[in-house]
């Protein structure tokens, strides 16, 4: 029997509708097309390693919303850094002092949960205030000893789902130096940014007091990169550089001055605020950012719209919705960074 994912399977739809009345789920269609999507693969492949890889990511993130959902009113960081840093190096203590700072006004903290930076991020945020996002590998990560049997420690053997963690769950992501795995993230988040497929965060580069290490990576990214047109200049808004944790922390408290979040409905970005603007602001805003803005496109105040009924603990922020050209995520920042003055 060949399956279809809208209603045309006859006695299978009953029977799945039947199943999740039993157990009780929520957003049912949601749940139906997932457990459809589980049958056609297991009637589309035979090969087992594909069956496992499936199974295994849907485990991993079922358990990380579980392990998340009850913090979602809190904001969270994400922070990362080389496992090989030592407790006795300066920038291990930078690490403590940033993430304490962020304890104390009430952020959580998200690392890979291993030693090295890692550990000082949550060592300085402490237990009741920290992640562990850990990955399982024959080698130098195991979960540290601040939060060795913690119960928000979620182990992941792939790391395609960890990175998903990071980012999904954090509202700025703050890098210290590393080796491989933090450029990586770094890169990664950078790419997602530019285009489109991760809403903007702040994104901070925390350096040792002689900036040794992302003075060097900024100089990459301004030379082989920008200069070669492989980058454009609007790109250098996606991160910051400082070696002041508590420059750090006002970066992104102050992101969050006014602008609460963001999100598309149909062809519109709706970008939820804390406090509403008057009609002497949005026209501030049309008149610095029309570029942003799609040819015969609006940019208006509104309250929030039918689609974002599935997020009723944000139907109250009033709204700006922006017919967004999608191409300048870079000015976007900047877009923020105006609604923010206000």
């Amino acid at each position: 029997m060949q399956l279809h994912f809208d209603r045309t399977n006859g006695e299978i739809d009953r029977l799945i509708d039947e199943l999740m009345g039993r157990v009780g789920v929520h957003h049912p269609e949601m749940i139906r097309q997932m457990v459809l999507g589980a049958l056609k693969s297991g009637q589309e492949n035979d090969y087992l390693a594909d069956q496992k890889l499936m199974r295994t990511a849907l485990k991993e993130m079922r358990f990380t919303n579980k392990i998340f959902a009850p913090y979602r009113h809190r904001r969270k960081v994400s922070i990362f850094g080389s496992a090989r840093t030592q407790p006795e190096e300066p920038i291990y203590q930078k690490c403590v002092t940033f993430a304490r700072m962020l304890a104390e006004r009430d952020y959580m903290v998200i690392t890979g949960g291993g030693p090295g930076i890692m550990q000082a991020g949550n060592e300085g945020a402490g237990v009741e205030n920290s992640f562990a996002v850990n990955i399982e590998l024959p080698f130098e990560q195991h979960t540290n000893r601040v939060m060795d049997g913690n119960n928000k420690v979620i182990n992941y053997k792939y790391f395609f789902t960890r990175k998903v963690a990071f980012l999904k769950e954090a509202d700025a992501v703050v890098l210290f130096p590393g080796g491989f795995g933090t450029l990586d993230e770094g890169m990664e988040i950078m790419t997602l940014v530019q285009t489109g497929k991760n809403p903007p965060v702040p994104l901070i580069m925390i350096d040792d007091d002689q900036g040794t290490y992302w003075t060097k990576f900024f100089e990459f990214v301004r030379d082989p990169l920008f200069k070669r047109g492989l980058i454009s200049g609007e790109d250098f808004s996606l991160f910051t550089i400082t070696n002041d944790p508590t420059e750090a922390i006002a970066l992104i408290d102050n992101f969050y001055h006014n602008y609460h979040s963001m999100r598309f409905v149909r062809d519109k970005l709706v970008i939820r605020l804390i406090r509403p603007l008057d009609s002497e602001q949005l026209k501030i805003l049309r008149d610095e950012f029309s570029e942003i803005i799609r040819p015969g496109g609006t940019l208006q105040l509104t309250s929030a719209l039918p689609e974002e009924a599935d997020q009723p603990d944000l139907s109250r922020l009033p709204r700006l919705t922006l017919d967004f050209n999608r191409r300048n995520y870079g000015y976007l920042y900047a877009f923020i960074r105006r609604i923010n003055s206000f």
